[in-house]
């Protein structure tokens, strides 16, 4: 085990044992049960005050009194060896790239506290205030570059129902893969591909959720999940759970029935849209969804296209033509 993988794997330990006792854990006892010098347990407390953890030091020992929501690689015990953490970078897509082309292995993850140069779609910013969970997997899918758009839209609807169960809260997805809750967007996500002939290198898929951050109130259809609930959320759980579900279905090659079960939760077909693309935007009604992931508009002329990508935006009903 490197130097890294033990200190993080001594964090887990301490802070397992501080919430297995829920009562004053002596130095003794923890330096006896990890097999470390009661002075290395004492810095490894000090590191963890420094990082938010309010753990007591008393002269019986310690007491873990609370912790922050601060996805930190310990508190992903299953995957810590996978788990990257900065407090404050310019987008996790750009050091999640540079690991990926490096070797990082599959379901990597690239968390920050704060982006000050989030991406979305189209060149646009995302805003990427302290409460939010900003993120970017490595993913090494076995699949032909055609079938790729199938695992973005896997991840944009393991993360919908992941809210849903984690938040109580219903999410609709829009097509491309934003997350909606009563029109209201939630969480954005973007994808980057490099592939070898017939085969995906790697996809990196960048996402952002609102999750107890105010989003910028020049942006109207924007919410974070606290101001719709009311509540705040554990970004840890969120993360989590999501990494948990996500995997697993990949794992299982089951992307067969995605786009099915993706149109299933979508709020995006039967609704009156405007799609931007890099050559300019339209307007109609969004019919369907194809195998591939392409929007099928139908314009007034009753006209079917199929666009690939672009950012989409429901039109309100009274917005709407005729």
């Amino acid at each position: 085990m490197d130097n890294q993988n033990g200190f993080l794997l001594m964090k887990d330990q301490i802070l397992a044992n501080l919430r297995e006792k829920e009562s004053v854990v002596s130095g003794e006892r923890l330096s006896a049960h990890l097999g470390v010098s009661r002075v290395a347990i004492w810095k490894h407390i000090q590191k963890l005050q420094a990082s938010g953890y309010d753990i007591q030091s008393t002269p019986k020992g310690y007491l873990l009194r609370s912790s922050p929501d601060t996805p930190f690689p310990w508190e992903f015990p299953q995957r810590m060896s996978r788990m990257h953490y900065v407090e404050r970078t310019t987008s996790t897509m750009d050091i999640a790239r540079d690991m990926a082309r490096k070797g990082a292995p599959d379901f990597t993850v690239v968390v920050a506290g704060v982006q000050e140069k989030g991406r979305g779609r189209l060149s646009r910013v995302w805003q990427s205030p302290e409460g939010g969970l900003y993120f970017t997997m490595v993913l090494r899918p076995e699949l032909p570059p055609i079938l790729s758009p199938r695992v973005n839209f896997a991840a944009s609807l393991m993360l919908a129902q992941t809210l849903e169960q984690v938040c109580n809260i219903e999410v609709r997805v829009k097509w491309p893969n934003d997350l909606m809750v009563d029109e209201k967007k939630i969480s954005g996500m973007l994808s980057e591909m490099e592939a070898e002939s017939d085969r995906v290198s790697f996809i990196n898929i960048g996402i952002g959720i609102n999750v107890n951050n105010a989003p910028p109130a020049d942006v109207g259809y924007a919410a974070s999940i606290r101001q719709l609930t009311g509540k705040t959320h554990s970004r840890i759980e969120i993360l989590s759970r999501f990494l948990n579900t996500f995997e697993k279905r990949m794992a299982s090659g089951q992307l067969d029935t995605i786009m099915t079960e993706w149109k299933q939760q979508t709020a995006t077909i039967g609704k009156e849209v405007t799609v931007t693309t890099t050559r300019g935007t339209s307007r109609g009604r969004a019919v369907d969804v194809d195998e591939n992931g392409a929007l099928v508009l139908e314009t007034g002329a009753g006209e079917r296209r199929k666009i690939v990508y672009g950012d989409c935006f429901h039109v309100p009903s009274g917005e709407r033509e005729g």
